[in-house]
């Protein structure tokens, strides 16, 4: 299936591949999706996590294989005749998702996709990043990411990367972010907090972030309040790349410096970014380069 579908930047939309867990429907941001391959017996590794299912070569590379049935405590199949991989490339890693079926991609708007409340992901222990309506039928598209930090927590944020920043003179500059997973949300204030920065205030997505823009502004307190955004790409209601179009297309704002951290950067995103004038793109294990550029961006020179 073809997956290299490509998107005008900032559009605030997005294509999601549908996909088929046992008899449940779920969905994958397609800007994730490396290929899409048939089934083939892997390679068993002794002592693994349960929900590795082994591994396999699609060509010169061994990619490891997530088996989500397991994942989502569903009944596995009795065959896997008519199966498929998933594989995936974000945080710079390559994985492969072992589903039942693809169903088909669907192009639509990050403003459909609602973001699921507390009862869906009650502690933080969710798998839902959003739903979306697609023909009748409410598919629930999955947070990949999390899935593969709780499998291999070292291809997820590490609060260590900053360790040697701790004891960093304060920085007081302003931070606004806006990031959607409330785990990665804490743990990058956590971060950020340990290499120094004080002042620094969350949002839940693009929107969430565009309003406090737009309301400091009309105050007249922007500069005040904002000396730079930290932004995710894949968010509901409103996306990182759609958000940096927007600022850097304000002439009030256009002065504020844009970070995209984001699972998603790759070569392509990369140009889609630029284009939209962000002024620095890290992936988002980086969190010691994140604050490496987020230093170079407010001018601030440590001491060795």
């Amino acid at each position: 299936m073809e997956t290299g579908i490509l998107l005008e930047s900032g559009t605030n939309e997005l294509e999601i591949l549908e996909f088929r867990v046992g008899e449940n429907y779920y969905g994958i941001n397609v800007a994730k999706i490396r290929e899409i391959l048939p089934y083939q017996q892997p390679t068993p590794i002794p002592n693994a996590d349960p929900r590795i299912e082994g591994i396999f070569m699609p060509r010169d590379e061994i990619i490891s294989i997530v088996d989500l049935s397991r994942v989502m405590n569903l009944p596995k199949a009795a065959s896997a005749q008519g199966d498929m991989y998933i594989v995936t490339n974000f945080n710079n890693l390559n994985t492969a998702f072992h589903v039942q079926a693809v169903e088909g991609i669907h192009r639509v708007s990050w403003g459909d996709i609602i973001e699921p409340d507390s009862t869906i992901n009650a502690s933080g222990v969710g798998m839902a990043t959003g739903i979306v309506r697609i023909d009748d039928k409410l598919i629930i598209i999955l947070d990949f990411e999390k899935i593969v930090a709780e499998i291999n927590p070292e291809s997820g944020l590490k609060l260590s990367d900053v360790d040697h920043m701790t004891g960093r003179s304060r920085v007081t500059s302003p931070i606004l972010i806006a990031e959607d997973s409330p785990l990665l949300g804490k743990m990058l204030m956590d971060c950020l907090k340990r290499a120094g920065f004080t002042n620094i205030d969350i949002t839940n997505n693009g929107k969430e972030c565009w309003d406090k823009l737009t309301d400091y502004e009309h105050r007249g307190v922007l500069d005040q309040k904002v000396a730079c955004v930290i932004t995710d790409i894949e968010m509901p209601q409103m996306d990182g790349h759609h958000l940096t179009k927007l600022i850097k297309s304000d002439d009030k704002m256009a002065h504020i410096p844009v970070v995209i951290f984001s699972s998603l950067i790759n070569d392509e995103m990369r140009k889609k970014g630029e284009s939209l004038g962000a002024d620095m793109q890290l992936s988002k294990p980086e969190i010691g380069q994140l604050v490496e550029a987020i230093d170079q961006i407010l001018g601030i020179n440590e001491q060795a």
